[in-house]
């Protein structure tokens, strides 16, 4: 395919869709203007593309380019004058996106594969069965009918392994009926993705009952998984079945270029072109009122001789962890005191508890005062803080894997299915959502993410402003240089880089590393932070050199140097707070720290 001069990509979302205009000039693809109008999905229109064109009528008015013609139909390919588009890509999540349930035969294994797959795949995950989850026949049954899946992922037994259990599972779902959330004339897609050897007791029972797309084993043998083949078919029957039904998507598919993705899955395309063409791992985010996502790309955990470990993509949805309509799950996960513990206020759990009541009752309004951006900010670092930690206990290695040791390691106690997430190894952390992409300054974005996550050695850190980053997605899949140019140069802003050494026990006062960048050099303080002004520089090595006893990244008292982005909007952050990071109990001594730390980043404004 030719390099497209112009490109139109949009993203229906549950409440708005959105529409951008790329165009390439000399320099290569820039973001040109940006358009948005309500989604449609729903009554009086019941029409998607009724949003699509009204959001697209306004990326004319704003480019003066004519892209539809009379019957409002998109001009494809470019022609003279500004008139029409050479490519046409969309993502959706209207309609509440793509929800599924996912079964296994042991909960902890074959289950949490599917699980990975379903998730990997941009759905939401309902519910994962497995034959040791501690229910009963009647109670899978009841909970399969509930919740109306819209699809369902079937995994269980390694090839050559049980079959027995996999039948179970798919006399279980046969017995349930389960009927699709969107429509009734079509039968609901079920993928087997299990024991090759249960194919055929699994097709007997689903076989006339439901949509059975068999694909190749998940985890096939112990050693390995295989989610490629679900995943794509996942997105293949998301499109055929689920889509169509969807008021007004069949009409979309016909416009579109490329196979529309789900909103989370082209997020998820995104972070994994960004590591695999910087050659870094990446952690993103997206916290909204309802839910946080997670997504990753680690290396993983195993490796063959002669090769590097393969980079291997991860996504959670924390479904209870929001900053409106769930922000009171969010004070029952993490505890009043975890809460306060980030808040400077003379504030207590019941001044605390009534806030959040407000923000319920009225879940979208923003924070008029400072005292409520501190109080609002301060549970955006638990919400972040425990979806990270969720993601960490599915972003795992392989469960149930024999590992082979050498003799240095024959007394090293870890274990097969550790978790993947490596944050001295960690290079980029991505921000978006409310809280922290329309922050009123981007110190506090900054400083919100490296609570929440505590990056350690060094970090680059930044923020997708305008959720760019799902149209980009589904863009890389098609042109990725295109992409990657877009989202660089106008999708994100870079905030700067954190730099938090690791290890030693030192006293408040003592020095942990030196830092040398751009001819100077700093300090890196015991329990002090300290922000170094970017220079603007695309490229600027940096060279850290920790005391004996901390590690920043090489090993312990090893020197790094390293080649960082330094045109950060904040700069580079030497975070001197210790890992793990811990506050004193006293609320006296934890204020007087926090706004020591708040002003050295210039966090709140004076007075």
């Amino acid at each position: 395919m030719s390099e497209p001069r112009s490109i139109l990509a949009t993203d229906c979302g549950s409440t708005t869709t959105k529409a951008i205009l790329i165009e390439k000039d000399a320099t290569g693809y820039r973001l040109a203007v940006r358009g948005e109008a309500p989604t449609t999905v729903e009554a009086p229109f019941e029409d998607v593309t009724r949003g699509v064109l009204n959001a697209i009528q306004e990326v004319e008015e704003l480019s003066g380019r004519t892209i539809l013609d009379d019957q409002e139909r998109i001009i494809k390919p470019e022609g003279e004058g500004r008139r029409g588009i050479d490519l046409y890509v969309s993502t959706s999540s209207a309609g509440g996106g793509l929800q599924m349930m996912v079964s296994g035969v042991v909960k902890q294994m074959t289950a949490e594969s599917a699980q990975r797959a379903a998730l990997g795949a941009g759905a939401i995950v309902m519910d994962a069965l497995a034959h040791n989850d501690g229910r009963l026949p009647h109670e899978r049954i009841a909970r399969i009918r509930s919740l109306r899946p819209d699809m369902i992922l079937m995994s269980g037994g390694t090839d050559g392994g049980t079959v027995t259990h996999v039948a179970e599972m798919a006399e279980i779902i046969a017995a349930a009926d389960p009927k699709p959330r969107l429509g009734g004339g079509y039968r609901l897609p079920i993928i087997f993705a299990g024991n090759k050897d249960a194919r055929d007791p699994v097709s007997e029972q689903l076989g006339e009952k439901s949509e059975l797309h068999i694909v190749d084993n998940i985890r096939p043998t112990m050693d390995e998984e295989n989610l490629g083949p679900a995943r794509d078919m996942v997105h293949e029957l998301f499109m055929e079945h689920v889509m169509q039904q969807a008021p007004g998507y069949g009409k979309l598919s016909t416009w579109t270029d490329a196979p529309i993705m789900p909103t989370p899955a082209a997020v998820g395309a995104m972070t994994q072109t960004v590591a695999h063409r910087e050659g870094i791992q990446v952690v993103g985010v997206d916290i909204g009122g309802a839910t946080t996502d997670v997504f990753s790309v680690f290396r993983s955990d195993t490796e063959e001789e002669g090769e590097e470990r393969e980079l291997v993509f991860n996504r959670t949805v924390s479904a209870n962890l929001g900053m409106s309509y769930s922000v009171s799950n969010v004070l029952v996960e993490a505890g009043v005191a975890n809460v306060l513990r980030w808040c400077p206020l003379d504030i207590d759990g019941a001044g605390l508890g009534n806030r959040i009541k407000n923000k319920m009752i009225r879940p979208t309004t923003i924070p008029q005062t400072l005292e409520s951006l501190m109080v609002e900010q301060a549970i955006a670092r638990e919400a972040l803080r425990l979806a990270f930690e969720q993601h960490k206990q599915l972003a795992t290695g392989l469960k149930g894997v024999q590992q082979q040791r050498t003799i240095d390691q024959a007394f090293d106690q870890t274990l097969s299915g550790q978790t993947l997430v490596d944050l001295m190894d960690l290079g980029l952390i991505i921000g978006s959502g409310g809280v922290l992409s329309h922050a009123p300054r981007r110190q506090q974005s900054m400083l919100m993410m490296i609570d929440a996550f505590v990056p350690e050695g060094i970090t680059q850190l930044a923020v997708d402003s305008i959720f760019m980053m799902p149209q980009l997605g589904v863009l890389a899949e098609m042109h990725p240089e295109a992409a990657m140019q877009v989202f660089w140069r106008d999708c994100l802003i870079p905030l700067g880089n954190c730099i938090a050494p690791v290890g030693g026990k030192a006293k408040p006062g003592d020095s942990l590393a030196k830092v040398t960048l751009a001819g100077k050099t700093y300090e890196v303080i015991a329990g002090e932070m300290l922000v170094i002004p970017s220079t603007g520089d695309e490229r600027l090595e940096v060279t850290v050199e920790p005391t004996r006893r901390v590690d920043v990244g090489a090993g312990r008292g090893q020197t790094v140097r390293q080649t960082i982005r330094d045109d950060g909007v904040v700069g580079t952050v030497l975070d001197g707070r210790g890992r793990p990071l811990d506050l004193p109990e006293d609320p006296t001594e934890r204020c007087e720290l926090l706004w020591k730390w708040l002003k050295a980043m210039d966090i709140y404004p004076e007075g």
